[in-house]
């Protein structure tokens, strides 16, 4: 077939690519063939920030929205459509700099300069989420902002120095208007299908289109915010032949509440998801701030996450403890199980020939269930996990009548500890108790050794935050200094290992 040109828009221009690889990434475009060379190549794989660009699109409201993501791990075909702002847009003239520069610049905010291309576009982001805001970003929310930038020379204090000072400086004001109208003026009248070679990549604009091209090429990889397969293409150098990007079908990017359950489509971005989620849990809290970085989630998708099923993915085992269901679809067929029957072994799913992950549905109002989750890692922020955990039970007076126990990294798959709950199940909520239910931990996983974690410091670290649940969520018996000892003695082991 003839091959659709891939189009975006870049520096006042419409840029169209019709001669590089489906997996050629945005970064090497922007550095090679269009010579922007401020953006820079650090990690190859989402982590350092260097790379750091935002790319703008128009929403289901025809509005415009925009996102800082990390360049290297974009697939340039997924860019169809869209615009993209690097370092070189930032300076207003000639001779005056933009206030993310200048505050930079005013901190000394920048040494060896190699990170600082991608610290002011995430900068930028967080100015133009603030800058009609009557009051300025709290250090949280600058914190969050840059959580995806990694620097070696300043020690972070100038930089968030200058996330403050930049809003001090006269204003410099950004219109969406025209970029609208430029936006507008490249929406395709047909889903984009490009052609490189023996490389292919479609993109479907609705679920029926999707489901026709996924029975006809059951082979085919789906690719959503490429946070995973851009590092088979940047690190494991995997060909991929047939990529069916699932980023331009309206109907997976929606969030819709029932009486009962919360939907969301396996398109959503992980912010978005996370925000909907946190709206009726809020001790979501936590893990969405440290589920990876903040441009990491403005790319990669819920969706992409749950159908990944990694072992040490930290959404699973938060859904499966909410009891969510899954939605599978294949063709016109559409069917639902429980999330966690869906995981059958490491990286096997219960996907058959042709179907797709297409959404999530979460029960809602559940007034009666207690529910945390905690994550464990080497590092606070930006980190994947050793072990996360998540627990719900619901009470009968003192007596368990309903608990689920689910743990990330301690398996093959995001499994339920179904031995340490029948522990528990019936019984009166005590600290007795939950000490056998951490014994019967123990026939629940046996975990592996790795770079993150001994498999000692994972059974341990397992039971002691199921202690550590019961501690916060008991109300008769107030926390003593023998019992928080047990995190004192997981927080030594984990440093042990970290070393």
């Amino acid at each position: 077939m003839e091959t659709q040109e891939i189009r975006f828009h870049y520096r006042g221009q419409l840029h169209q690519v019709k001669d590089a690889p489906t997996t050629r990434t945005l970064l090497q475009h922007l550095r090679e063939e269009l010579h922007a060379t401020g953006t820079k190549e650090g990690c190859a794989e989402g982590d350092c920030g260097a790379c750091t660009v935002m790319v703008a699109e128009l929403n289901a409201d025809n509005e415009v929205e925009m996102r800082a993501i990390n360049s290297c791990i974009q697939l340039l075909p997924a860019l169809d459509g869209k615009a993209i702002y690097s370092v070189e847009d930032l300076q207003i003239d000639q001779h005056r700099l933009h206030p993310v520069q200048q505050a930079m610049l005013e901190c000394h905010g920048s040494q060896c300069g190699f990170c600082t291309p991608g610290f002011l576009i995430s900068m930028w982001g967080l100015y133009l989420k603030h800058s009609d805001s009557p009051t300025p970003p709290t250090r949280l929310e600058i914190n969050e902002a840059l959580s995806g930038n990694l620097c070696r020379c300043t020690g972070y204090r100038p930089i968030i120095d200058a996330c403050v000072r930049m809003f001090e400086l006269p204003k410099a004001q950004f219109s969406t208007e025209t970029l609208k109208t430029t936006l507008s003026s490249m929406q395709r009248s047909a889903p984009l299908s490009y052609q490189h070679g023996e490389q292919r990549f479609d993109a479907p604009r609705t679920l029926a289109e999707l489901a026709e091209l996924r029975l006809a090429y059951p082979e085919a990889r789906i690719l959503a915010g490429s946070t995973d397969i851009g590092l088979w293409v940047t690190r494991q150098f995997r060909p991929l032949p047939h990529l069916i990007y699932i980023g331009e079908v309206a109907e997976l990017k929606e969030i819709t509440e029932a009486d009962d359950h919360l939907y969301i489509g396996a398109g959503v971005l992980l912010n978005p998801a996370y925000e909907a989620l946190i709206a009726h849990y809020p001790e979501l809290t936590e893990l969405h701030q440290r589920f990876a970085s903040y441009p990491i989630r403005n790319a990669g998708t819920l969706g992409g996450n749950i159908a990944n099923g990694s072992p040490i993915g930290d959404s699973m085992p938060v859904l499966i403890v909410m009891n969510t269901k899954i939605v599978l679809r294949k063709g016109d067929q559409v069917r639902e199980m429980p999330l966690e029957d869906f995981y059958l072994a490491y990286q096997k799913n219960a996907l058959t020939e042709g179907e797709f992950v297409q959404g999530i549905r979460v029960p809602l109002n559940q007034p009666e269930l207690i529910f945390r989750t905690y994550k464990l890692s080497k590092r606070h922020d930006q980190d994947i996990s050793a072990v996360c955990a998540a627990f719900s039970i619901e009470l009968n007076g003192d007596t368990v009548e309903q608990v689920r126990i689910a743990f990330g990294g301690m398996a093959a798959t995001p499994a339920r500890a179904k031995n340490a709950e029948a522990a528990l199940r019936g019984k009166r909520w005590s600290l007795e108790n939950v000490e056998e239910a951490m014994q019967a931990l123990s026939q629940d996983y046996q975990p592996l050794s790795d770079m993150r974690a001994s498999s000692d410091y994972r059974s341990l670290s397992a039971a002691n935050l199921l202690k550590r649940f019961y501690l916060e969520t008991n109300t008769e018996q107030p926390y003593s200094p023998s019992q928080l000892n047990v995190f004192e003695a997981s927080r030594q082991l984990h440093h042990g290992v970290a070393k």
